[in-house]
């Protein structure tokens, strides 16, 4: 089922998990348990990471295909076209069709870290936006896009940012979903930005709760989220080397802002769970007994 069915046809916020395929076998058992853990909550889809890279795009396709076709759940697959010319791209987007896929989140991706020497193709797509503009015609998919609240970390400036943004929608893209923050504020004045531009599809928060603080500093470096002070604080004040103090802190602060969130008639939540089922289960478990969850 298309994710935008789904939200038209739902009356209540939908809750959506994201996965990414193991690199090793210990990842991969742990990743079986967090999905049979994950889909006992019945999100409504989940979605699954992409790398360009041969070894990581398989293992993509895999997983796709296992969430579907074993496990019974909607996904939407991830295609990051970083360094793929035509004919890669084509054949990606093939194999998902052949799976059944119907949901596909158009990224431009980064550079495969695990193949020394990268080079891209020299017909590859520079931007997302030119990336959507190429397949967009050529398939059925319900086709979205990522954004990023607080800018992307690349961009030259928030207002570059969202005129790429809504370039990817004029496109064809029928959904956002963003990449997280610690501050709803930021979510929130995004989409007052993005309404005001023009861009009128759903909109759909990323949610990251904290697993650890390496983690934590590591991938808020990556993709540009504030590590707010609320949030130092907390941490700072937690009992020293205590790792399920702070895997309960950041359930905590995740529900708040998962509360603030619904509260304020976001479409649904797509929780980042870094392949690990705790703190998401958690998470939908108290949203649900709160009422805001179905």
């Amino acid at each position: 089922m298309k994710v935008t069915d789904i939200w038209r046809s739902h009356h209540e916020p939908t809750i959506s998990f994201e996965f990414f395929p193991a690199r090793t076998e210990k990842a991969a058992g742990n990743l079986e348990k967090a999905i049979d853990k994950l889909a006992a909550l019945k999100p409504d889809f989940v979605s699954v990471t992409f790398g360009a890279g041969g070894s990581t795009r398989e293992g993509s396709r895999q997983l796709v295909d296992k969430l579907r076709n074993e496990k019974g759940l909607e996904v939407m697959a991830y295609f990051a076209g970083y360094g793929l010319g035509p004919e890669a791209i084509l054949a990606v987007l093939n194999s998902y069709q052949e799976i059944g896929v119907e949901n596909v989140l158009i990224v431009r991706g980064d550079v495969p870290r695990e193949q020394e020497g990268f080079e891209p193709h020299p017909d590859s797509f520079p931007h997302a936006s030119d990336l959507m503009a190429f397949v967009r015609p050529q398939y059925d998919f319900c086709m979205g896009v990522a954004a990023y609240p607080e800018g992307h970390i690349e961009a030259e400036s928030k207002e570059k940012d969202l005129e790429y943004l809504k370039l990817k929608v004029d496109h064809g893209a029928e959904y956002i979903i963003c990449n997280y923050f610690y501050d709803n504020q930021y979510f929130f004045d995004f989409v007052e930005r993005c309404r005001a531009m023009g861009i009128n599809v759903p909109i759909l928060p990323g949610v990251m709760p904290i697993y650890s603080v390496k983690m934590m500093e590591i991938l808020a470096g990556i993709c540009g989220a504030t590590i707010v002070d609320e949030l130092r604080q907390g941490i700072a004040a937690l009992p020293a080397d205590d790792p399920e103090a702070l895997l309960n802190f950041g359930i905590e602060f995740a529900v708040g802002q998962c509360q603030e969130l619904l509260k304020a008639g976001v479409p649904g939540l797509h929780i980042y769970t870094m392949d690990r089922s705790q703190s998401a289960r958690e998470i939908v478990n108290r949203l649900r007994s709160d009422g805001l969850l179905c």
